[in-house]
């Protein structure tokens, strides 16, 4: 019995490890992408208002990709998901290489579609990772694995910065084909996983009876965690797509964009650490509050001017509200979610996840292209706002019933 226990340990603790690795290298493109996406889209765009476009189809590729990636995975594996999500990624690469040296806009819109369903793809890691440990570990094993995304941070810039002029004198190439390289790398943790064919969520029991997921959604808790996990991620990226366009159009360079885009990534992720320890002690809802109310105040940061220390504090406060705000909802959701019910749910999660993202991407273009930085950082209150209502009617729910 006692070598059983410790064979399932010690596998348990190679999968945790794998799965950090394997997030690690294949989130390092995502920094990456959201200084390119802006640039290398304003470099090729027919006009100006299509700058952010590639950004908006990453993310609307996102959001078309989620729920069959999850159904996949239910079916297949994570192990043969995160393959597949890692083949696409370094697609992408080589396509927005060609993009670059043969000017299509187009074709580099088809390059950040295929990055976004694989980076869509490798969201996953953090059920994964729930997945492969024991229960009472759960909220800290999330927020672990979101926490190996510092990573990202300190290293896809520097790559970006070395690599962006590799194939001169064509602008930014280099840094997709880097793309190509990290997705290659990062599929061999992946390789080296030993998990079961379908993943521990779905195996059901036999008489285990599934709600609908219309039936599961309207769940108070699980709503309220869908809607603060999408309205987290949408503001996130309303405010961080365009920053690089505007900080360029303010004067900066893109390094300091690519600087600032860092040290958003390290908010984003360094907090992990102990977020889930946080969780465990006050709980899910007192955390997404505390993020939503750093996201209203990168916001205030945003609209306070257009200085570089503005920048740096309004996205830096923007990463720890993310990190707060969609850590404490995926929680949330992982709590009030059977096995049976977890795939199709997680997958319609991060598919409203990737619409809302697709539609503020979109819309900051929109915004900062027609009026200004400002009026981009003005629209995330109301955004928040409806967050905080959702917040509000469960617990008066919770109070109702007991």
């Amino acid at each position: 019995m006692s070598d059983s226990v410790t064979m399932r340990d010690q596998t348990q603790r190679l999968n945790f490890s794998l799965i950090l690795l394997g997030n690690a290298v294949l989130g390092t493109p995502m920094p990456m992408l959201i200084i390119l996406g802006g640039l290398a889209g304003a470099m090729l765009a027919p006009t100006s208002e299509f700058a952010i476009l590639p950004v908006s189809v990453q993310m609307l590729a996102g959001m078309l990709t989620a729920a069959p990636m999850s159904v996949f995975m239910g079916k297949y594996g994570r192990k043969l998901g995160f393959l597949l999500g890692a083949t696409i990624a370094a697609s992408g690469g080589i396509l927005g290489v060609y993009s670059l040296f043969y000017d299509n806009f187009y074709t580099l819109c088809f390059a950040h579609a295929a990055m976004g369903s694989a980076l869509i793809c490798f969201g996953f890691f953090r059920f994964a990772a729930a997945e492969v440990v024991s229960e009472s570990w759960r909220p800290k094993a999330i927020s672990f694995t979101l926490g190996s995304g510092l990573v990202a941070a300190l290293v896809g810039p520097e790559i970006f910065i070395y690599s962006k002029d590799l194939f001169s004198p064509i602008p930014f190439a280099g840094a997709y084909g880097a793309i190509t390289v990290l997705s290659i790398i990062g599929s061999l943790p992946i390789l080296a996983l030993r998990l079961p064919k379908t993943s521990n969520a779905d195996q059901l029991n036999g008489s285990e009876q599934v709600a609908t997921v219309g039936e599961i959604v309207r769940r108070p808790a699980v709503f309220t965690a869908i809607l603060c996990a999408a309205v987290s991620f949408g503001v996130m990226v309303l405010l961080m797509a365009p920053t690089p366009l505007a900080m360029v159009g303010c004067g900066f360079t893109d390094v300091q964009a690519g600087d600032v885009i860092r040290w958003h990534v390290i908010a984003m992720f360094a907090p992990s650490f102990f977020t889930g320890s946080l969780i465990s002690r006050f709980g899910s809802g007192k955390i997404i509050s505390c993020g939503l109310l750093l996201l209203c105040l990168s916001a205030g940061m945003a609209m306070a001017g257009i200085e570089l220390e503005n920048f740096y504090l309004a996205l830096i406060f923007l990463g720890l509200g993310w990190n707060f705000g969609f850590i404490g909802a995926t929680n949330m959701l992982n709590e009030n979610l059977s096995a049976g019910e977890r795939s199709a749910v997680q997958g319609a999660n991060d598919t409203l996840i990737a619409l809302v993202s697709t539609l503020a991407s979109f819309g900051s273009g929109v915004l900062i292209s027609s009026f200004s930085w400002t009026a981009v950082a003005a629209t995330v209150l109301p955004l928040v706002l409806i967050a905080f209502i959702g917040l509000v009617f469960l617990r008066q729910r919770v109070r109702s019933v007991a």
